[in-house]
């Protein structure tokens, strides 16, 4: 995907999460983020929006800690994230492609990783938002959600930080029904190593729909939002254990039923 495609979903998400979290209201629960209102979405959202602008305004090169969330709440919180996502879009928009700053997953450049990084932060809080609706989360582009289980298992999962591991080596696939998409993740003590495609045999595949894959991957639906076929412990060591715990940045780790910080 192109930088300017991804700003365009960045763009688009935004503004569909502000309409849920308007239509929901601030007091309203979060199900996909146990024990999280509205209002506590919004504050991570637009601190996350505004810590991501701060990069690629000012061009930092080194990491530096976000501002403390805001107290505002009710129509003053809901402007106030239609601003910084706003103010992220048109700071990326007007970037040069050159641009020199801090990034913590490989990309292209600067530039195309925080388009990437932050339509996929907020796709995924998107989904938190309409799940506070009795309608729940809603579709996802098949090719963005195809491109965020690429980022996912490719990107912040081949860190060090990642907890997915196993005794010994096993295989889970990941495959895209409607794309055809897939992913070989090759599990071990060591962080997990993901190539694109499906090379082998595996033990555990997770099939479905992208979008639904994506959401499920990110634990923002259950298990059988998806199709499981082989060993189901690899299933269930990735909902129990595939949780992004930031030290680095504004986004929480997560409580209970695991919201890894997108």
């Amino acid at each position: 995907m192109s930088t300017d495609t991804h700003i365009d979903a960045l763009d688009a998400a935004g503004k569909a999460l502000l309409d849920a979290a308007a239509e929901a209201g601030p007091d309203a629960r979060v199900a996909t983020c146990p024990g999280w209102q509205v209002r506590d979405l919004l504050r991570h959202t637009t601190a996350v929006h505004r810590w991501a602008t701060t990069f690629v305004v000012e061009g930092h090169i080194d990491y530096r800690t976000a501002g403390a969330e805001t107290d505002l709440d009710g129509d003053a919180l809901l402007a106030y994230t239609r601003e910084g996502h706003a103010r992220l879009v048109e700071a990326l928009r007007a970037a040069p492609a050159d641009l020199e700053c801090w990034a913590f997953l490989p990309a292209p450049s600067p530039l195309a990783f925080w388009a990437r990084r932050q339509t996929h932060e907020t796709t995924v809080h998107r989904a938190d938002a309409e799940s506070a609706l009795t309608s729940g989360p809603g579709a996802v582009d098949p090719v963005i959600a195809a491109d965020g289980i690429d980022e996912l298992l490719r990107g912040f999962h081949a860190r060090d930080r990642s907890r997915v591991r196993t005794d010994g080596p096993r295989t889970l696939r990941v495959r895209a029904t409607d794309t055809g998409d897939s992913w070989t993740v090759r599990l071990s003590q060591e962080p997990p190593r993901t190539e694109h495609g499906a090379a082998g045999p595996a033990d555990c595949e997770l099939a479905g729909p992208a979008d639904r894959l994506y959401l499920t991957l990110w634990n923002r639906l259950p298990q059988d939002a998806v199709t499981v076929t082989g060993d189901g412990s690899l299933a269930r060591l990735w909902r129990e254990n595939s949780a992004i715990v930031w030290s680095q940045s504004p986004q929480p780790s997560q409580p209970g039923r695991t919201r890894p910080d997108s």
